[in-house]
């Protein structure tokens, strides 16, 4: 029987009346919404599948495996995230540049609410998903706040600080930013404008910042 490119397929490829695959930004964010919802371990790989409209081999096919497609998944966002936060201004002294940094940081969070849900799920892990996300992501975050850190401590501006606890002084206030339902019964509106995310993200920051200015007593090494 003479075979065509119509009875011949490639394992994975879908068929005639298979609906088109969505298109890669599609495809990442259906694959957030399952890996925050489910976790990842629980996000099998024909569960993704299902979710996302494809075949069952089709994140093996176009990713190689379920950990790349999970990579690729949070870098899409976190790459955005890293970028947009603010680098320091050579005309600002060292504490409104970390204002500006750990606000801009807030605000980024907040345009991306799920990828808070994954973190949630890894940061109790000793993964190589978490050595993904430190490396590439919250150790570079760090990174640009601290050269100003390093120069407030050295004035006497701020208490040295571990970096572990300066880590979860800064970044679980951001739950503030991404856990919606909570912050709505807690008074804030349903549906807040951009303005008044921003204002939020500000206001959260000054918070925080202004605790770590606080030398009245310095934390233990």
């Amino acid at each position: 029987m003479e075979t065509t490119d119509e009875t011949v397929r490639r394992p994975g490829r879908p068929g005639t009346e298979t609906p088109a695959v969505p298109d890669e930004e599609n495809i990442l964010l259906r694959g957030l919404e399952a890996f925050a919802e489910l976790g990842y371990e629980r996000a099998s790989a024909r569960e993704l599948a299902r979710r996302l409209g494809v075949s069952h081999n089709f994140i093996n096919d176009r990713y190689g495996s379920k950990a790349a497609f999970w990579r690729a998944v949070v870098d899409a966002p976190l790459r955005a995230q890293l970028e947009s936060v603010p680098r320091a201004d050579p005309d600002a002294d060292d504490a409104e540049n970390l204002r500006r940094t750990v606000a801009g940081f807030y605000r980024a969070a907040a345009q991306t609410p799920l990828i808070g849900r994954v973190f949630v799920d890894e940061f109790s892990r000793d993964t190589e998903r978490l050595d993904h996300l430190y490396e590439n992501y919250l150790a570079p975050m760090l990174g640009t706040m601290m050269p100003s850190i390093d120069r407030l401590v050295a004035s006497g501006a701020m208490a040295p600080v571990p970096m572990d606890v300066l880590f979860y002084a800064v970044v679980p206030p951001v739950s503030g930013m991404v856990e919606l339902p909570l912050a709505h019964r807690l008074g804030r509106a349903a549906a807040g404008s951009p303005e008044q995310r921003a204002a939020t993200a500000e206001s959260l920051a000054r918070i925080v910042v202004n605790g770590l200015l606080s030398t009245g007593s310095a934390p233990a090494a």
